[in-house]
């Protein structure tokens, strides 16, 4: 896994997973407004980085692993920001599981939660998804107009989601929706002793009802935030500025 890194000689470290359907540039809006005051670390999942085409996806689990051992070996035992969106979201909720690094606060935008249903019904769920973006990745730019059409994302957008889908293989495809909608995670899941929150927004909040309740259940302490006018994972390509100033409040 490869990681891009950012302002380096900073002292606060910012950790940021992207979602799926993009690469780590997801984030390349947020990047010229945060490093000049923060050590950010950018990691290209597996499956999803353009530079490394023949690798796949593996799992939530194993890819919260691999982040937190690249930073115990960089030395990096603390992240006072860890964010994730959607999958990468699924990834911070499990590394938040692990004791492995000292995590200040997370932010977990409309991230994926393990699915509370018998195993069965969350492979049909996994099989709806799949088939979903294999569409997606067959039917072009057409269809993705369709699919995306609940934020105003441009054309320009659009077309970075269809190359990032022209190279995804159909095996990283299912299982990013696998291992998304069935992580394990421990029982009980512990107590976080840092800042949470679990973003949202309004366009999206009946498909996250789900997620909203497992937050609630498992991690009582961390606070809901309902962002006005959004849908799913449109903060960081949508509202840069928006996101900056949310994160150097939570960083002051």
């Amino acid at each position: 896994m490869t990681f891009h890194e950012y302002g380096t000689q900073n002292e606060k470290v910012i950790v940021l997973i992207h979602p799926s359907a993009v690469m780590w540039d997801y984030f390349s809006y947020l990047v010229p407004l945060l490093e000049r005051d923060f050590h950010l670390l950018i990691p290209a999942l597996p499956g999803y980085d353009e530079a490394n085409p023949d690798t796949d996806y593996t799992s939530v689990e194993e890819i919260a692993s691999q982040i937190a051992g690249f930073l115990s070996a960089r030395n990096i035992d603390r992240v006072d920001l860890l964010y994730g969106c959607s999958m990468g979201g699924s990834i911070v909720i499990r590394m938040l599981a692990d004791p492995l690094i000292a995590i200040e606060n997370a932010v977990i935008d409309g991230g994926i939660t393990p699915y509370q249903l018998p195993r069965i019904i969350t492979r049909l769920i996994a099989a709806r998804d799949f088939l979903m973006i294999s569409m997606g990745k067959i039917g072009g730019l057409k269809l993705l107009e369709k699919v995306f059409s609940t934020d105003e994302y441009s054309a320009e957008d659009l077309k970075y989601i269809e190359k990032t889908l022209g190279f995804m293989s159909y095996r990283t495809i299912w299982r990013t929706f696998e291992s998304c909608n069935n992580y394990r995670m421990p029982d009980p899941v512990p107590e976080i002793p840092g800042h949470m929150e679990y973003w949202y927004g309004d366009k999206e909040q009946k498909d996250r009802k789900w997620d909203i309740r497992y937050i609630r259940k498992n991690f009582p302490q961390a606070r809901l935030v309902r962002m006005k006018n959004c849908g799913h994972a449109s903060m960081a390509s949508l509202h840069p500025e928006k996101m900056t100033a949310l994160f150097r409040k939570l960083l002051q």
